[in-house]
């Protein structure tokens, strides 16, 4: 019987729980390996050979081997592992974050520093088009 995840309808959001940590375990310890020289080197040497020695599905490789951070998330990964990959290509969390909005590093910094994403109509699916407030006020 699979848990009441009362969570899964929050827009835009993965909640890392005990199923996604699951299916991420491979992709996620692959990521910790580039905390060693040695290894992050064999990966830039050869990005597709260092992944397959690891058990990860292909659309997790793939996800990789694109930098596409949301495919990875969906696939099971943990931002703070998958920052691993970012350090490797010598890129800053903000420009990784950034790169999951689909805005640019500087549009992302701008809309932190105002203050971040709107919760209007980012609490739950459909909370405009019920007309539902949940207690912001409008």
């Amino acid at each position: 019987m699979a848990l009441y995840k009362p969570y899964l309808d929050v827009p835009g959001t993965t909640i890392f729980d005990a199923e996604q940590s699951r299916m991420g375990y491979h992709l996620n310890q692959f990521c910790m390996s580039l905390m060693k020289a040695a290894n992050r080197e064999r990966f830039k040497a050869n990005e597709r050979a260092y992944l397959d020695e690891w058990p990860m599905t292909e659309e997790q490789k793939l996800a990789v081997l694109a930098r596409d951070l949301n495919r990875c998330i969906a696939a099971g990964g943990n931002i703070y592992f998958l920052a691993k990959i970012g350090a490797t290509d010598g890129k800053s969390f903000q420009y990784m974050a950034a790169s999951m909005t689909g805005m640019t590093q500087e549009e992302y910094a701008a809309m932190m520093l105002a203050g971040g994403r709107s919760a209007e109509g980012n609490r739950v699916v459909g909370e405009q088009a019920r007309g539902e407030h949940t207690g912001a006020k409008k």
